[in-house]
């Protein structure tokens, strides 16, 4: 039953996102912070949600992934305009096991697959001709179509603590349902004034 279970709610608005023919309604915002909480965001893509949490992948060499050692707690955000709703959601992060990694990056295009070898996320480059000859250079060494995962790209699972439901109200009286987690795994839920 949904409403006691905001994972299978949270499934249910995503797939009413992409039967509606939201573009990319699995784009969401990463939300981190530094050791010192500084914070910074960036869009990912959500890649996998079930009862353990939400995956998303990325070089483990990036801001993002320094900032999720430094300090290992993140928020997400999607958004679906069209539909007047968002989801919120905060919860430790933790490195995937490199079996899932490995799984998820022989699904991705050929082309994805050079650039996770091509990119030296959040690094400073030359420039452009540079991060292209260095791309060249991967489809040479990976001619035969085989791309293995570069041991410095992977994925995160966030386990969720909190997750908010949010949709639009007239009058800016909008509707909030906050779910949160105990320890024992069993979630609660508070309405919240807009």
């Amino acid at each position: 039953m949904t409403e006691n279970d905001p994972i299978a709610l949270f499934t249910e608005w995503l797939s009413a996102a992409e039967a509606q023919g939201i573009e990319q309604p699995d784009a969401m915002t990463l939300a981190t912070a530094s050791a010192d909480g500084r914070p910074s965001a960036r869009m990912v893509l959500l890649r996998g949600v079930d009862q353990q949490g939400f995956r998303f992948y990325t070089n483990r060499r990036s801001r993002k992934a320094d900032e999720l050692r430094a300090n290992p707690h993140a928020a997400l955000l999607l958004h679906w305009q069209p539909l007047g709703q968002q989801v919120r959601i905060e919860g430790p992060v933790a490195p995937l096991p490199d079996a899932v990694s490995d799984h998820y990056f022989a699904t991705r295009p050929y082309e994805s697959r050079l650039g996770a070898w091509a990119s030296d996320q959040s690094q400073v480059i030359e420039s452009r001709e540079a991060l292209l000859a260095r791309f060249d250079e991967a489809r040479q060494q990976f001619a035969d179509g085989d791309v293995p995962r570069p041991p410095h790209w992977g994925g995160y699972l966030l386990a969720p603590v909190a997750i908010e439901f949010w949709r639009h109200g007239d009058h800016r009286l909008h509707d909030r349902q906050l779910y949160t987690r105990a320890a024992d795994g069993s979630w609660s839920s508070q309405l919240l004034a807009p």
